[in-house]
């Protein structure tokens, strides 16, 4: 096959400088401006010479109570400014749920337990299609209670599972923060699917005997996405409440949610959720500054219930032989698609560069005046952020993102490794991929972090969040034991 000629190369490096070029110059354009003004002026200055500046000054004629009322006003403004600027959210710390081994679920284990459960032929090899294409690895883990045969889906089963991973990620979020629970000012808990009475929350608190006036909070109902809710709920009871600490906690409880029937949309959630949870501790004290890692930026949430599409397309309900389960259509990766695009609508004025901002404004511009048929400009995230949290939702979830965000593979790695590590773990997933950055060593002072979560409703949530301090390389978590073999290479499909 001929090689390729020369000159297409270097017109390749050429376009590549020019756009580097134009980054810089547009997202650089006010210093350019008054870089050359200063220097007039100061040129001017130095020409007239001392005398003539101070006979300017004296000419002004500024009395003393001109000058009073012009330092009051200075003065008024920044304490105005100071007062009324949002105060600053940091996460301390956070901690996942390491699934024991005895919780392990191999390939071979899940389709022997789904044909001893479910004994039809082809409901069990849709599982097994599903399974062997889905991402997930040998070493997810399902709670005690669906090991059994039949499962034992009891509220008592139900509860010792959220005891078990959420008390867990507690205990290793007040070991690694030294924080006394006593000094835990507001609680938010987000499980979708598990909403006892009394809460997960009044859970929490009769554990480790909260205080009386704490303020607790727990949402039910919100899907993967409920993760990223429960922070925007933090972050707005921080911006009323100085000086507090906010504990956030995801989960999904598995226990009491798999599904014995033989309708399609509804095994796929068998074969993709597994267990875990994670235990998020955020601050608005200043001394935490130091010790934080992350400064939360900016939160933004779509919500595309509007849309019955939207709105049907992760439902619960019952099959035609009443077995209550998790419907998944076949429009979710079009719906997930367009709340993408409305989030990002959104958030790119956040966080994106004047260069890149200017270019998606020019093409709109353009397919509205000149040519509709113009191909949209997709702008450059990876200009904003250093790294990608997208939910482990599936495969299909991640691929189309790095497609349609056009992000290398080390961008979606920790996603892909957490799926196929850990599976599915709903709304907490976002955490076990940040752990995964740290624990990889990739994270640094001053990288930003975009974390996206999709859920029922249907709903995009994002959050950005700020590195305030370089971490070092995790000894400890849930990658401890598997971080060095990480990334492995995961086929499209794997025979069990």
């Amino acid at each position: 096959m001929p090689r390729a000629p020369f000159p297409e190369l270097s017109s390749s490096v050429r376009l590549k400088y020019v756009k580097l070029g134009y980054q810089y110059l547009v997202n650089n354009f006010v210093a350019f401006l008054l870089i050359p003004v200063m220097i007039a002026v100061s040129l001017v200055l130095v020409r007239r010479g001392p005398d003539e500046i101070m006979a300017l000054w004296h000419s002004l004629q500024l009395d003393l109570t001109q000058v009073l009322f012009s330092v009051f006003l200075l003065v008024f403004v920044a304490a105005v400014y100071f007062v009324s600027r949002p105060r600053p959210v940091y996460l301390v710390d956070y901690a996942c749920f390491k699934p024991p081994t005895t919780c392990r679920v191999p390939f071979a284990t899940f389709m022997e337990h789904a044909w001893l459960i479910n004994w039809d032929e082809k409901s069990v090899q849709f599982q097994t299609r599903i399974l062997e294409r889905s991402g997930l690895g040998e070493e997810t883990c399902l709670p005690p209670a669906s090991h059994y045969i039949p499962p034992n889906p009891t509220m008592e089963a139900s509860r010792a599972e959220a005891q078990l991973v959420i008390f867990s990620a507690i205990d290793d979020l007040l070991k690694k923060t030294g924080l006394w629970p006593k000094n835990i000012d507001i609680l938010v808990v987000n499980c979708s699917l598990f909403s006892p009475t009394p809460s997960l929350s009044s859970m929490i608190i009769n554990k480790y005997e909260l205080r009386s006036n704490i303020r607790s909070f727990n949402l039910s109902g919100m899907g993967c996405s409920a993760g990223l809710i429960s922070i925007d709920l933090a972050r707005d009871l921080l911006q009323v409440h100085p000086r507090s600490n906010a504990l956030v906690i995801s989960t999904e409880i598995i226990t009491p949610n798999s599904y014995t029937g033989n309708q399609r949309s509804m095994l796929l959630p068998n074969c993709l959720f597994r267990m875990g949870a994670a235990a998020i501790l955020l601050s608005n004290r200043r001394r935490d500054a130091r010790r934080a890692k992350y400064r939360l930026l900016h939160v933004v949430r779509t919500h595309k219930g509007a849309d019955d599409r939207a709105y049907r397309c992760v439902y619960q309900e019952e099959d035609a032989e009443g077995h209550t389960g998790i419907s998944l259509s076949k429009n979710l990766m079009a719906i997930a698609g367009e709340a993408l695009k409305s989030n990002i609508t959104t958030i790119g004025p956040l966080v994106l560069p004047m260069s890149e901002q200017l270019l998606f404004f020019l093409t709109l511009v353009g397919r509205k005046l000149i040519n509709h048929k113009w191909k949209p400009y997709v702008p450059d995230f990876k200009l904003a952020f250093e790294h990608f949290c997208i939910h482990a939702g599936g495969r299909a979830v991640i691929d189309e993102l790095q497609n349609n965000l056009q992000l290398t593979a080390e961008h979606v790695e920790a996603s892909r490794m957490t799926l196929h590590r850990f599976g599915n773990t709903s709304s907490s997933s976002l955490w076990y991929e940040l752990s995964y950055i740290e624990s990889k060593g990739r994270m640094r002072r001053g990288h930003r972090v975009w974390q996206i979560g999709f859920g029922s409703g249907f709903k995009c949530n994002s959050a950005v969040w700020k590195c305030l301090r370089t971490v070092e390389t995790l000894v400890d978590g849930p990658w401890a034991d598997c971080i060095n073999r990480c990334p492995v290479d995961i086929p499209d499909v794997v025979k069990p």
